[in-house]
């Protein structure tokens, strides 16, 4: 069974800076597609970012310009560099994997979960 162990998660001001990472129990280079989600209190978890097996990525319209998804094989772990970091950015953010598809950036699309890291951006 794959494990994906998300950290980096903190409490920032606006205006600041993270780096999430995603540790994976398998080899990321066996999945298709790996991504980022969040899940603000209330409210329906959203999709961020997704990278695909050839590096293509696609980013959520809110985050475009201000976080980047990346990935390394070599250590089996996604990354997502968030700057200019703002309030509406506040949510648990969650690592997905999948090793059969590739689509858009929907729940359905994914079936490797992990547990989350909590984001606080603060006015």
């Amino acid at each position: 069974q794959v494990q994906l162990v998300e950290s980096g998660g903190d409490s920032v001001q606006a205006g600041g800076s993270l780096r999430l990472s995603c540790a994976s129990s398998a080899y990321t280079g066996n999945f298709y597609c790996m991504a980022w989600f969040r899940q603000a209190p209330g409210k329906e978890r959203e999709g961020v970012a997704r990278i695909d097996s050839a590096g293509f990525t696609i980013y959520a319209d809110s985050v475009k310009g201000r976080f980047t998804i990346s990935q390394d094989n070599a250590k089996n772990t996604l990354y997502l560099q968030m700057n200019s970091l703002k309030p509406e950015d506040t949510g648990m953010y969650i690592c997905a994997a999948d090793e059969i598809r590739c689509g858009g950036l929907l729940v359905g699309n994914f079936g490797y979960w992990g547990q989350g890291t909590q984001v606080t951006v603060s006015s």
